[in-house]
């Protein structure tokens, strides 16, 4: 019996590393909401680290998605620069980053800075935004539970797309579109501006972000200048549903 409970930790602690919040048995919603709004914590495995984590692909990986020079620069300067000013604020804001967690510090944001707001919000997004994306595949999609509840949400999963690419084509100057789970498990698609997300508590909606796109210029516009909708349509192709999937569960039904 001992080796046998010991197996199941061990297994726990490895799953819970590698984001696999599949694992778990905990009711997700009611065991990690904060405010009024779902959001990670350790025991899902999916907390963000407070610093920049390796790019997990090279930077050719996204073409002809997005192509390597705006992905090198994307990650390596952009992405970069809101890991070193995070790190400034939170030295400077005196946060004990052992004791709260990045989305903890997002979900209360309105009680910091200007510069902790937008560079934990800048941090969080591109971290996720990396992982969100593979090499392209023509006509990707998911699959299981996120395009059940894509379908039961939204109607369709092509009624989906025309929604998310229109909050992305109209988010005004520079900010992010997203596919969020709410408290109720129901999915919904909003934008954000700057480097604002749903996570935050000055978001005018707020929910857990499965799927986010980075539709500031500097995202895209070495490849494909002032035709954001090109961009929104060749990134379809890079999404990584795997890992939206792994993202999701234990979040919808």
């Amino acid at each position: 019996m001992a080796n046998k409970t010991n197996n199941r930790r061990d297994f726990l602690i490895t799953t819970g590393k590698a984001g696999l919040a599949a694992a778990l048995s905990l009711p997700v919603l009611d065991a990690l909401a904060i405010g009024s709004h779902p959001a990670p914590a350790l025991k899902t495995g999916m907390a963000t680290p407070y610093e920049q984590q390796p790019l997990p692909y090279a930077y050719t990986a996204l073409e002809p998605a997005i192509d390597a020079t705006t992905m090198e620069i994307h990650y390596s300067k952009h992405a970069a620069t809101y890991a070193k000013n995070l790190a400034d604020a939170v030295t400077a804001e005196k946060v004990d980053k052992n004791a709260t967690s990045l989305e903890t510090l997002l979900s209360g944001i309105s009680k910091y800075s200007a510069k902790m707001r937008n560079n934990a919000g800048g941090h969080y997004n591109h971290e996720l935004f990396w992982q969100t994306l593979k090499t392209p595949v023509d006509g990707a999609k998911p699959t299981g539970k996120v395009l059940a509840a894509i379908e039961k949400d939204f109607n369709s999963f092509d009624a989906f797309k025309t929604q998310f690419a229109d909050a992305a084509k109209n988010r005004f100057g520079s900010g992010w579109a997203w596919l969020i789970v709410g408290k109720d498990k129901k999915l919904s698609i909003v934008s954000s501006p700057n480097q604002d997300n749903p996570l935050m508590d000055v978001a005018e909606i707020k929910g857990f972000p499965l799927l986010g796109l980075d539709v500031w210029e500097h995202a895209y516009y070495l490849k494909y200048q002032n035709r954001r909708p090109d961009y929104i349509t060749a990134w379809w192709n890079a999404i990584n549903w795997d890992f939206v999937q792994k993202r999701a569960t234990g979040l919808i039904g």
